[in-house]
């Protein structure tokens, strides 16, 4: 599995932008204090689809373009 570079989370924000819901990070003192450190959440769960998944989905079907999108698209989860 190839390796994610900063470059490419810059190159995908825009289309996950449009279509993803911009979510907040929770911090929760009791888990930071269990781990030892700050613990932050973030609530993807308040999403349409009540998962972080919809973020990738934009990425990848924005990489590949018209062209790549064609011929249908198939996904699972």
């Amino acid at each position: 599995m190839p390796t994610v570079t900063s470059d490419d989370i810059h190159a995908a924000r825009p289309a996950v932008e449009r279509i993803a819901r911009r979510t907040p990070v929770l911090s929760t003192r009791t888990l930071s204090d269990r781990v030892g450190g700050t613990l932050a959440l973030k609530a993807e769960n308040l999403q349409r689809t009540g998962s972080f998944k919809v973020r990738g989905a934009a990425a990848k079907l924005d990489a590949l373009g018209v062209d790549g999108r064609a011929h249908g698209v198939v996904a699972a989860s």
